[in-house]
Formats: C-alpha cells, sequence, structure tokens
C-alpha cells in the first residue's frame, strides 16, 4: 500500500520538519499490521514528496488472538484500507495531531498539497473529498486479466489545507471509501472518530454515511458519535429551524416562524390530537405553544443533538414548571433516520422545518422510521418555499435560507415527494400554505398534512 504527498510550499522541506521525517534518510516502523517505509523521492527547495509504503503482514495479523485468515489475505494487497490508516496515524502521529515545536506556525497554516494514492476504492471518493477543499483527479485501474469496470482508481487530490488537517481526512475517509475495519470497532473508535474528525466532520453534508461506514455499521456507535458530533457543531441549536432572520413583507405583520407555529397547532388541534412528538424541535418554540394548549395531554420533543434538548430545557425552564405540565413533557435524544419503536403510540407527529436539513438520500430512511415505525394518525410537514425565496430581500438571490439546508423544494416537488409518501404508507395527504401568499410564487412556508387511511 502506498500513499505519496507533496508540497510546493517554499522552502518545500519544511514538509519534513512537519513530519518529524528528515529528507535525507528512509527509515522504517514496525506497526500492528507490518512495516512502514518512509522516504522522499524529491526534496528541494520547490518541491518535496514524502511516500509511505506498508508492507502488510498477513502472517503476523493472523496468529493474533480471534484473527482467522480470511480477514487480512484477499485478492487486492495494494488497496489503501484501514490497515494503512492505522500506520498512517502512527508513523505520523505528531503531524496529524498538528504538533510541530520548531515550525508551529507553518504548521497552523494552510499550504498546497498533493495527495495520490495508487489504488484506492473510487465510487464515494469524489463525494467525500470535493466538500473538503479537495479537487479530484482519478484513474480506473482495471482488474488484471478481466474486461470490465474496476471498483479501484489511481486517485490524485490536489487542495490547499494545513498538514494536520490533510492527514485527518485521510485518516478517516480511507477506510470509509473501503467500506470495511480490519480489527474490532469498539467505544474507543467513536472517539478516534471525534479527535480527527475535529473541525469538518461535523460540517460535512455526508457526516452521516461517514459515520456509519467508519463505524462498521454498529448503530449503538453510530447514534453515540452523531449525538456527539451534534453537540459540538457551530451552529447553535436554536438555529436550526431557519436560521435566516425572514424578513417581514409589511409592518405589522406577524413574523413568518410564530405563523408556522400557530398554523402547526391549529392543525393538531382540528385533528384531535392528544399525545404529540415534535420531531426535530430543536431549541423547544414548538414545544412550549404546544404545552400552553392543555388539550395535548403528552408532548414528546426528540432531536439528535444533546445539545439542543439541554437548550430547549432550560429555555421551557423544566426545573420550575408546575409538577402537571411538567408531566407531560418529554425530552428525548434520538435521529429521525433511525427506526426508533419508542416513538410509536402517539396520535400526531410534527417535522417542522426539518426535511431540508436531510441529504436527499437519507429522506426514504425518514420515511420509514416515521410512516412506518412511528406511524401515527396525523404527521405534519412544514418545509420552505424555494420559490418564494427572490421576495426576501436580505436572501442573495440562488442562495438556500440556511447554510445547513440540503435542498429546498418547489411546490411541485414537494408535491411529488408527498404524494409517493402518502401512496407507499397508506396514508392522504393535503397541501395548505402558511404566510402571505404571491399571486406567482405562493406562500413562503409549505405545509403538507398527512392523514392515515381509515382500514388502520
Amino acid at each position: 500500500m502506498l500513499l505519496t504527498l507533496t508540497t510546493t510550499h517554499r522552502p518545500a522541506t519544511d514538509l519534513g520538519h512537519l513530519l518529524h521525517k528528515h529528507p535525507d534518510r528512509a527509515q522504517s516502523f514496525t506497526t500492528s499490521s507490518g512495516t512502514a517505509h518512509v522516504f522522499y523521492p524529491r526534496a528541494d527547495e520547490e518541491e518535496c514528496t514524502v511516500a509511505l509504503l506498508l508492507e502488510v503482514d498477513p502472517v503476523g495479523l493472523v496468529r493474533k488472538p480471534g484473527s482467522t485468515l480470511t480477514q487480512y489475505v484477499n485478492d487486492r494487497p495494494y488497496v489503501a484500507d484501514s490497515l494503512f490508516t492505522v500506520a498512517l496515524g502512527a508513523v505520523f502521529r505528531s503531524a496529524v495531531n498538528g504538533r510541530s515545536e520548531s515550525h508551529a506556525e507553518l504548521a497552523a497554516t494552510p499550504i498546497p498539497l498533493t495527495v495520490r494514492i495508487p489504488v484506492l476504492p473510487h465510487r464515494l471518493v469524489e463525494r467525500l473529498f470535493t466538500p473538503l477543499g479537495w479537487t479530484v483527479d482519478l484513474t480506473p485501474v482495471p482488474p488484471a486479466g478481466v474486461d470490465e469496470d474496476s471498483r479501484y482508481a489511481d486517485v490524485t487530490l490536489t487542495g490547499t489545507h494545513t498538514l494536520s488537517d490533510a492527514l485527518r481526512h485521510l485518516y478517516v475517509l480511507l477506510p470509509v471509501l473501503d467500506g470495511s475495519k480490519h480489527y474490532w470497532v469498539a467505544e474507543d473508535e467513536v472517539d478516534k472518530l471525534l479527535r480527527a474528525g475535529e473541525g469538518w466532520l461535523g460540517a460535512h453534508p455526508d457526516r452521516e454515511l461517514i459515520t456509519t461506514r467508519y463505524l462498521a455499521r454498529q448503530r449503538p456507535l453510530v447514534q453515540s458519535a452523531l449525538a456527539r458530533l451534534a453537540e459540538v457543531e457551530e451552529v447553535e441549536p436554536e438555529a436550526l429551524d431557519n436560521a435566516l432572520e425572514e424578513p417581514v413583507l409589511a409592518e405589522r405583520q406577524v413574523p413568518l416562524a410564530v405563523l408556522r407555529r400557530e398554523t402547526v397547532v391549529a392543525r393538531l388541534r382540528a385533528a384531535g390530537a392528544l399525545r404529540v412528538l415534535d420531531l426535530g424541535c430543536g431549541d423547544g418554540a414548538l414545544l412550549r405553544d404546544l404545552l400552553q394548549e392543555p388539550g395535548f395531554t403528552e408532548v414528546q420533543g426528540v432531536d439528535v443533538s444533546v445539545r439542543a434538548l439541554q437548550v430547549a430545557a432550560r429555555r421551557l425552564h423544566l426545573d420550575q414548571l408546575p409538577d402537571r405540565q411538567r408531566e407531560r413533557l418529554v425530552l428525548r435524544q434520538s435521529s429521525l433516520t433511525y427506526a426508533d419503536p419508542e416513538l410509536a403510540g402517539y396520535d400526531a407527529a410534527v417535522l417542522m422545518e426539518v426535511v431540508e436539513h436531510l441529504d436527499p438520500d437519507r429522506l426514504p430512511a425518514l420515511e420509514h422510521s416515521v410512516f412506518t415505525v412511528a406511524r401515527p394518525r396525523t404527521v405534519l410537514v412544514t418545509t420552505p418555499n424555494v420559490e418564494y425565496n427572490d421576495l426576501f430581500d436580505t436572501l442573495p438571490r440562488g442562495r438556500y435560507r440556511h447554510a445547513d439546508h440540503r435542498f429546498e423544494w418547489t411546490r411541485a416537488e414537494f408535491r411529488d415527494w408527498a404524494a409517493g409518501v402518502a401512496g407507499r404508507r397508506g396514508y392522504t395527504v393535503r397541501h395548505l400554505p402558511i404566510g402571505p401568499e404571491d399571486a406567482e410564487r405562493g406562500a413562503p412556508t409549505q405545509l403538507a398534512v398527512f392523514t392515515l387511511g381509515d382500514d388502520d
């Protein structure tokens, strides 16, 4: 397994100081998976390239307790995978952590870097590395003697990053691309992931995919990691419900966020709901309105972010609420894209400005968890109407209302999605506008009211 890393930062040989490996010497290191060699094919003032070569020792690996031959011996011994990242983390530990006593300022400075990995599973390379600021160039590597497309490629990544960030990107994403781990994945892997992903994983549009594959699809570990990621994200939880300060279009007009909550509460009353789920409750603004309605006998706020739930508890003054009102409220940490049987049995569920924060390929998982597993009789979904965005003077043309929005639907797109969900899950659906309607662009917020069929 081979990786080369090149910089043209002047003087380029400073790369040796950052890596704590002298360019004039070839060095070898014993790692848990074999022998790692570090050498410099080129090292001068204009350009410096370091190579990390890992010779996997399959015999030594299978002699370890609990190992089997098929774990480590296969037909692709040159593919960069989790064995390689273990070696990378061990050999370049100080650089991964961003430590350099002699060149501390340079260690914290983004520099031009080029990474080449001759054999790498390439299906997700562009999807995972491009959002981090890398330019990806790949050349498929055809299987020897087989006339078919290969899942492997010779991959080159080009970008300007601190060396620490670049190595941490590789440390996390190489095993994610491979899709497997060659050692037992336990709770300490969550800590490793969060340390290596600090500052970038929480904002990555595919953080859930990365977390799931890195942790070998072990659901309890994945949920733990996602919850902890949500706690440290830079975006305040109260900002997740339309962080854009939506301007009013006329003096004394009710703010759109207030209109949304009033409309949702009214629709819940009309549906005769007693026990209500607020899915993606954020800072608890809707929970506060629901608690003020005695007709709602139980209200549960659900969010993946532990921090958001803590903010909600503080803003709702749970410690000061009368016992009768406090007993009506439950706060629960859970991911809306994972089936949670504890959410079943409620009369109604609300997803207010939530779906647009999910990647489109996660919507089927949300559909399953809400409309099949939880399966309340009424589901209310609100989402921005992208057609209305041009009427917001403070929103630049072409921009979404929130930096974390993965999409914003037109009215037709929302209707198509809602009709598909209703048809697949046994619901009927109707649509209502929220906010002042424009003759051409409709209302700023669109609401879908799902009602479970009478035969359920």
